[in-house]
């Protein structure tokens, strides 16, 4: 006889607990494909709100579920886990929103001039998706030029701010890594224009059951919920 709970009968606490006591087995994979599998229509709705295009709400959504899957095990079990995730998915919706800010700061960045004409990461930048902005991210930074520029276009934190909490001791502190980032980003950019197409790599929900990303919720579920605060 087949012993294994119903998972769709668990808790939101007790499916964390799950997956985070197997996170790399079966069993925590189960767990928080249900946990999320709960939140993928309320996430994608809330981020359709806020970025007003289907399509960037769906590569929003699927980034906030993502990482979500990746951090599970940083989630304090005394804290509401919908709190948690909603966090996550106003800090993505907010820099998909301000997708520019990645590539450069003029506060931060005086010499970069406008120009009449696009530059060639500026017109790669039109076709970039945050998911692929994220992956070129994570492949292309170093962990402390990650963490710098996540702080700053992610979170809004100041640069002296950035400076303190990365402990940063070079002389022109976080000023220098944010910009050595942004340039590596548009090189990058700039890289993928000429070639045609950008390749970074993408996350993947490979491991959990969930419903397709290209699917999507339905429209009825967006009308619902498009007059809530």
């Amino acid at each position: 006889m087949d012993r294994s709970p119903d998972l769709t009968q668990l808790s939101e606490e007790q499916l964390v607990r799950r997956a985070q006591a197997d996170p790399d087995g079966p069993a925590g994979r189960a767990a928080a494909s249900v946990l999320l599998g709960r939140y993928q229509e309320r996430v994608f709705v809330w981020c359709y709100r806020h970025v007003r295009d289907r399509e960037r709400a769906l590569e929003v959504s699927q980034d906030v579920l993502l990482r979500a899957y990746k951090h599970l095990g940083s989630f304090k079990a005394e804290g509401a886990f919908g709190a948690w995730i909603f966090t996550i998915a106003r800090n993505r919706c907010r820099s998909a929103l301000r997708l520019p800010a990645w590539l450069r700061d003029e506060s931060i960045d005086p010499d970069m001039i406008e120009s009449e004409r696009p530059s060639p990461e500026d017109v790669e930048l039109q076709a970039t998706t945050m998911e692929q902005l994220m992956g070129l991210i994570e492949t292309k930074l170093e962990p402390l030029e990650q963490e710098a520029l996540w702080l700053r276009c992610g979170e809004g934190m100041p640069v002296d701010e950035i400076t303190r909490t990365l402990r940063i001791e070079d002389r022109s502190g976080a000023r220098s890594v944010l910009q050595r980032a942004r340039r590596k980003l548009r090189a990058e950019l700039a890289s993928a224009s000429r070639a045609g197409s950008i390749s970074a790599v993408r996350g993947s929900f490979s491991d959990l059951d969930l419903p397709s990303a290209t699917a999507g919720p339905s429209r009825a579920g967006i009308t619902r919920e498009e007059g809530r605060p």
